[in-house]
């Protein structure tokens, strides 16, 4: 269970600021929730989410979903403890745009880290885009540190149903769990 907390100025000339609390549980993500999960990527990224579900399912990797009350999820991310030996790497973390640095990312990491615990691995990796400051500062925060670079690609859909190759830089992190 995690507190989400996010704060908003009304307008520049309130001082009051407005707080919401929303109580967040993680789960496994499910086929069930990606309908709800557009926010994600595009919707050929959201269809391929059914195969992580699937490996999940099989034990393969750990897919969670950081969910609202009512279930919807809130933020997603995968963790494969197959890639390098000793380590989970964390892959497609994601939080709702609306709901992001209220520290529902925190909560996803912090419980994909446990997750890799539970699975007797000692670290934690990633790839961050280059272009993506602002999550490279919360993984920073979060304890993780930089030790490399390597050229990361996909295939992202355009609006008419295109496929398109997506290149990015991406700087690679670590964090040790013991």
């Amino acid at each position: 269970m995690g507190d989400g907390r996010c704060r908003s100025r009304r307008s520049h000339r309130e001082a009051a600021m407005s707080e919401i609390r929303l109580h967040l549980s993680v789960r496994d993500l499910t086929e069930a929730d990606l309908p709800s999960c557009g926010w994600a990527g595009s919707p050929k990224h959201v269809r391929e989410l059914v195969h992580q579900i699937r490996r999940a399912e099989a034990g393969e990797v750990d897919y969670l979903a950081v969910c609202t009350p009512v279930g919807l999820p809130v933020a997603v991310g995968g963790i494969d403890c197959t890639v390098k030996p000793g380590a989970g790497t964390l892959w497609q973390l994601g939080v709702h745009p609306a709901l992001q640095s209220c520290g529902i990312g925190t909560l996803l990491v912090r419980s994909a880290e446990q997750r890799i615990r539970t699975r007797g691995l000692t670290r934690a990796e990633l790839g961050v885009e280059e272009s993506n400051p602002r999550a490279r500062a919360l993984y920073e925060r979060l304890g993780y540190r930089a030790f490399g670079r390597e050229l990361d690609s996909w295939d992202v859909e355009a609006e008419d149903g295109s496929l398109q190759r997506y290149e990015a830089m991406c700087t690679l992190m670590r964090k040790d769990l013991a």
